[in-house]
């Protein structure tokens, strides 16, 4: 009975184990250690973050919000990436500052004010890096569009023109988190 029960101890934890490693992996704790240091004193929320890791296949699950307080994810969702990130026969993608470069761009963003616009609802960004310092000039916003899936896929998202797009209802999902907070939500887009 005892060896029975160290067994079933020993593979729950290595199940646990399993998971917490392929959520890091998607999720870099790296990642997520730059992002609270990055908060920390400053008039950003200091329990939510959302990340977008551009590693990942553009099918699977690469955009989440994390609470930083509990150190878990709480949503998971397909995001888009610009067309002209894409790299013709290559898995890799490249990103671009440029007006008219149709490419995400990469770094940390300050999710700003909602409005509502061609594609409904939509949360400005307010890229914080050289490398997104002209976000706002290029129009790139948080919205949703049909073309996004939820369930993951061997197909890639349909592509932006440089925006994160989410399906309606990740979109919908993510509002809240945003809506509720009352201080401004840093987004991480990496690669």
């Amino acid at each position: 009975m005892m060896k029975q029960f160290i067994f079933l101890f020993l593979f729950i934890l290595s199940c646990s184990k399993t998971q917490s490693q392929q959520s890091s992996s998607a999720l870099p704790e790296n990642k997520i250690s730059e992002i609270k240091n990055f908060v920390k004193g400053k008039n950003y929320n200091q329990d939510l973050a959302v990340f977008i890791n551009f590693k990942t296949h553009s099918g699977k699950f690469r955009y989440f919000v994390y609470d930083l307080k509990n150190d878990k994810i709480l949503q998971k969702a397909i995001v888009s990436h610009g067309s002209g990130s894409v790299i013709s026969k290559s898995n890799s993608l490249r990103f671009s500052n440029v007006e008219g470069s149709y490419q995400s761009s990469l770094g940390k963003y300050e999710i700003r004010e909602n409005y509502n616009g061609k594609f409904g609802k939509a949360y400005r960004l307010q890229g914080l890096d050289f490398s997104n310092s002209n976000a706002m000039l290029r129009a790139i916003v948080l919205h949703s569009y049909d073309c996004i899936s939820d369930k993951e896929s061997e197909n890639p998202a349909c592509l932006s023109l440089g925006c994160p797009m989410l399906s309606k209802s990740a979109f919908g999902k993510t509002a809240k988190y945003i809506d509720q907070s009352k201080k401004a939500i840093i987004l991480y887009a990496f690669y």
